[in-house]
C-alpha cells in the first residue's frame, strides 16, 4: 500500500526530515518495506527542486528508521514528492519536518569571492579532504566540496580536520574549535584533529586561516550549519564562525580554500616580449 505527499517549496535550501516510517517490516516483491521514495517532479528544465544530499543513506530512498535529505529550490520554487510504501494500508499521514537552512542573511559560499580578491583577480579552488567526528557516527571522511556533515540531521560535530590534497601542505592551514561554556582550542595545524573524541562536547563554532607564509596567495572562506540557528554568514581568514544562539551545536560545515591568480596586463606582456625580441646592440 502507498501514501503520497506533494510538498510545495519556495526558493531556498531546506532540510527535509522524515520520521520513522510506521508499520511492521516485510518484503513485497523483493522490496523491503516500509520505505519511502523522495523525488523532485517537474524539474526537468532545471528550474524546479534539486536533491542535494541524503543521510544516512545516499540516494532517494528512506528506510524504516527515517532520514534526512537536503533540497534546493530555484527562484520559481518547485515540489517534492514523497511516496511511502508499506505492507498494510496507510493509516497515518507521512510524518515529515521541513526546515529552511538558508535565509536573507545567509551568504552563498559557493559563489562568494574572497574579500581580498580584486575585481580583476581570478581564484582557483584548492581541493581538500575534511574529517569530521560526528556523534553516533564516529569519524567520517568527506571530499571538501560543498556541505559536509549531517546537514539537517541534528547530529553534533565534536571534532574536525582539514587536509589539502594538492598545492598546499596540511601545515599551511590552521584550525580552531569553539566549545560550550566559553571553551576553545589553540590554533592547530591542518591534518590534526581539532576538538574532542568521546567526551560528548559538541563544537559550537570553528575558524580556519592560512599561515602567515601563505596568506598573501591563498584565502579561506567558510560557513557552519547549526541546530537552531541554521546556516551562518560566510566568515573568512580566521574569523570565528558561530551560531546566533549561544552554545548552538554545529552539524555541518562548508569550507573553501582558494588561490589568488592575479591578472597580468596584456600591454605589459607585449612590452616584455618586444624587449626580449630586440637584437642586442
Amino acid at each position: 500500500m502507498t501514501a503520497v505527499k506533494l510538498l510545495p517549496i519556495d526558493e531556498g535550501l531546506y532540510a527535509l526530515r522524515l520520521g520513522e516510517l510506521p508499520g511492521g517490516s516485510a518484503e513485497i516483491g523483493g522490496m523491503a518495506v516500509p520505505a519511502a521514495h523522495v523525488s523532485a517532479p517537474f524539474a526537468g528544465d532545471g528550474n524546479g527542486v534539486e536533491i542535494v544530499a541524503s543521510f544516512p543513506e545516499q540516494g532517494p530512498w528512506i528506510r524504516k528508521p527515517g532520514g534526512t535529505l537536503v533540497v534546493r529550490a530555484a527562484r520559481a520554487g518547485g515540489y517534492v514528492l514523497i511516496t511511502a510504501y508499506g505492507a498494510a494500508p496507510a493509516q497515518h499521514d507521512i510524518a515529515y519536518d521541513l526546515r529552511r537552512l538558508d535565509g536573507p542573511a545567509a551568504a552563498n559560499l559557493q559563489t562568494a569571492i574572497p574579500t581580498g580578491a580584486g575585481p580583476s583577480d581570478e581564484v582557483r579552488e584548492v581541493p581538500t579532504e575534511i574529517l569530521l567526528h560526528i556523534e553516533r557516527a564516529g569519524d567520517r571522511l568527506f571530499p571538501g566540496r560543498g556541505w559536509v556533515g549531517a546537514l539537517g540531521r541534528r547530529m553534533r560535530i565534536e571534532a574536525y580536520s582539514i587536509r589539502p590534497t594538492a598545492q598546499l601542505a596540511p601545515g599551511d592551514i590552521e584550525m580552531k574549535a569553539f566549545l560550550p561554556n566559553g571553551g576553545e582550542t589553540p590554533w592547530i595545524p591542518g591534518g590534526i584533529l581539532c576538538g574532542t573524541r568521546g567526551r560528548g562536547l559538541p563544537l559550537i563554532g570553528f575558524a580556519v586561516r592560512m599561515t602567515a607564509q601563505k596568506s598573501d596567495q591563498f584565502e579561506v572562506s567558510y560557513q557552519g550549519s547549526f541546530f537552531a540557528s541554521g546556516i551562518s554568514e560566510t566568515q573568512r581568514n580566521g574569523a570565528p564562525c558561530r551560531a546566533r544562539i549561544a552554545d548552538d551545536p554545529l552539524e555541518a560545515v562548508n569550507v573553501r580554500i582558494t588561490e589568488r591568480i592575479a591578472d597580468v596586463d596584456p600591454d605589459e606582456i607585449e612590452a616584455a616580449d618586444s624587449e626580449t625580441a630586440r637584437p642586442a646592440s
